[in-house]
């Protein structure tokens, strides 16, 4: 596909077609970078999405099981 640059102020900018945004998965914000000579826009993936998928509390072992009880578990003074 071939396009123009149009001026914006004192940038330039690109018409993106809303079907190769959407092929593309872009909605409102984009990661910008320079590979050489291209410009490579994608979008923005979130910070550790997905982390917890699937995440099981129950099959979580406790981390205090079997350790000895505080030799100095009563109360404090202070």
């Amino acid at each position: 596909m071939r396009t123009t640059l149009r001026k914006i102020g004192n940038s330039r900018g690109v018409l993106i077609p809303a079907a190769l945004l959407a092929e593309c998965g872009i909605r409102d914000e984009i990661e910008l970078r320079l590979e050489g000579t291209r410009i490579v826009i994608e979008p923005v993936s979130q910070t550790r999405a997905g982390w917890f998928d699937g995440y099981r509390p129950e099959n979580d072992p406790d981390a205090w099981d079997g350790l000895p009880p505080d030799s100095d578990s009563g109360d404090w003074e202070w």
